[in-house]
C-alpha cells in the first residue's frame, strides 16, 4: 500500500479517478489514452483500472472536433463559444470490449427530439420536412440538422423559411439546411417544388409530410378542392407521387406522415360503406372545420398503410405517428377561439421538443427499419381506429386521389 500511494495510485473513491499528473485525452477517431505529465509518457490503458476505452456517439451537437499546429485534438462549442482540449464525450465512454446491452432504450412522451438522435451521425442523409418554419416542423428539422443530415425546409411563405434557416446556423453555422418553396394548397407548386429537389441530384433518405392547416375557413384551392383536405391530404399525396423514384433509388428510405388522434373521431364513408367524397372536400354548407381537420388526419394513417403497402417491397416504409394533443403550435392561428382553447391548455402539453420526438423516432429508430404500416403515439407503437386500419378504405382513398391528380392535370393540360 504504501508502495501505491507513493506512484500515486492509492485507493480513492472511483477506481477511475486519475492519479495526481495524468490526463485523459482522445485521438481523432475517438480512443482514449492517458498522458503522465511526470514522467511525460502515454498509454492506452486506465492507470488503475487498466481498461482500454473509447468514447460513445458523436459529439454534441454545436461542437466541432479541431486540430492545433502541434497535432493536439481540441474542441470548439460553437454555442458558448469557447474552446477546450477536453473531450466533452469523456463523460460517456464505453470499454473496448463492451458487453452487447440485453434491452435497448426506451422512449416515451417526455423524450425529446434531441434525446432520441443523442449520439447519431446523420451525416449524408437527405431529409425533406413539411411546414418545417415552425412548430414541430422546426424543431424536428433543426434535430435532423444539429447531427448533420441535410435538411430541406419546405415551405410555403419563404420569408418565414428562409428565418428558420437562420435560426438553426445561428446554432451551429456548418449545418447543412435550406428552404424551397411547397405550397400545397397548389398542385402546381408541388409540381415545381419536386421538380426542383430532383434537379439537385441528391438522394432523399426522409420524407416528413408535417405540414397542416387546422380550424381553416372554407374555401376552395386554385384547384378546386376544400382546402383543408387538400393541404393535409391531397398535396402530400402528390408530393410522395411525384418523389416515389427518388425514394427508391435512395432505399432505405423512410415516409413519415404527422397524423392525429382526432382521426378517431370521424369516418369517411357513406352510409352503403362506400368512401364518400362530398365528406372529403364538401361543400360550404355542409363544412364544419373540426370534422374536416379530423378527416383529413384519418386520410393521413389511410394514406400512410397505403403507401407502405405498395412500396415496402421496394425498400420504402411509411408510418403515421400522432404529435401531442393542442400543442402550442401555429395550427390554431386562424380562429381567436381555438387561440385561446390552445393558450389555456398550454401548461399541460408537450413542448415542441417532446412533440417532434415520435416523428423522429419514427424517421431514425435503427429497430424501426424495414417496418411500416404502424401508427405511433409517444414514441410506442399504438393501434389507430378500426376505421384506420381498414385496407379497403386505404385503397379506396389511394385510387380517388390518383383520379383527382388525373382530373386536375387534364384541367390545366399539358
Amino acid at each position: 500500500m504504501a508502495a501505491l500511494k507513493y506512484a500515486g495510485l492509492e485507493d480513492t473513491d472511483s477506481e477511475e479517478e486519475l492519479p495526481p499528473g495524468w490526463e485523459e485525452r482522445t485521438t481523432k477517431d475517438g480512443w482514449v489514452y492517458y498522458a503522465n505529465h511526470l514522467e511525460e509518457k502515454t498509454q492506452w490503458e486506465h492507470p488503475k483500472s487498466g481498461r482500454r476505452k473509447r468514447v460513445a456517439g458523436d459529439l454534441p451537437y454545436g461542437w466541432e472536433q479541431e486540430t492545433d499546429e502541434s497535432g493536439q485534438v481540441y474542441f470548439v462549442d460553437h454555442i458558448n463559444k469557447r474552446t477546450t482540449y477536453l473531450d466533452p464525450r469523456l463523460a460517456f465512454t464505453v470499454e473496448d470490449n463492451p458487453v452487447k446491452p440485453t434491452t435497448r432504450q426506451k422512449y416515451d412522451g417526455n423524450s425529446t427530439a434531441m434525446e432520441i438522435l443523442q449520439g447519431r451521425d446523420l451525416s449524408g442523409k437527405v431529409v425533406i420536412i413539411t411546414g418545417a418554419n415552425s412548430g414541430i416542423g422546426f424543431e424536428t428539422a433543426k434535430s435532423f440538422a444539429l447531427h448533420g443530415a441535410y435538411v430541406i425546409l419546405a415551405c410555403r411563405n419563404m420569408s418565414r423559411g428562409n428565418d428558420a434557416v437562420q435560426r438553426i446556423l445561428m446554432e451551429w453555422h456548418k449545418a447543412k439546411v435550406e428552404a424551397m418553396t411547397l405550397d400545397l394548397a397548389s398542385l402546381h407548386s408541388v409540381q415545381h417544388f419536386a421538380e426542383a429537389f430532383k434537379s439537385k441530384n441528391v438522394p432523399l433518405h426522409i420524407l416528413i409530410c408535417n405540414a397542416a392547416i387546422f380550424g381553416a375557413p372554407w374555401c376552395l384551392t386554385e384547384d378546386d378542392l376544400e382546402s383543408t383536405f387538400q393541404v393535409n391530404h391531397l398535396g402530400h399525396f402528390y408530393l410522395v407521387q411525384l418523389l416515389e423514384d427518388v425514394l427508391r433509388h435512395s432505399s432505405p428510405a423512410r415516409v413519415v406522415v404527422v397524423s392525429s388522434e382526432s382521426h378517431r373521431f370521424t369516418e369517411i364513408k357513406d352510409s352503403s360503406g362506400k368512401l364518400d367524397f362530398s365528406l372529403l372536400s364538401p361543400p360550404k354548407k355542409e363544412y364544419w372545420a373540426m370534422l374536416a381537420y379530423n378527416r383529413s388526419k384519418l386520410c393521413n394513417i389511410l394514406f400512410s398503410n397505403e403507401l407502405n403497402r405498395r412500396l415496402s417491397p421496394h425498400g420504402v416504409t411509411s408510418n403515421a405517428v400522432h404529435p401531442g394533443n393542442m400543442m402550442y403550435s401555429s395550427i390554431h392561428r386562424n380562429w381567436w377561439v381555438y387561440t385561446l382553447l390552445f393558450t389555456l391548455a398550454r401548461p399541460f402539453t408537450k413542448s415542441m421538443q417532446q412533440g417532434a420526438a415520435t416523428t423522429v423516432y419514427c424517421a431514425t429508430a435503427p429497430e424501426l427499419e424495414g417496418l411500416g404500416g404502424m401508427y405511433f403515439n409517444n414514441c410506442c407503437r399504438c393501434p389507430p381506429s378500426r376505421e384506420a386500419q381498414s385496407a379497403v378504405a386505404a385503397a379506396a382513398l389511394w385510387e380517388l386521389s390518383e383520379g383527382l391528380l388525373r382530373r386536375r392535370a387534364g384541367r390545366r393540360g399539358p
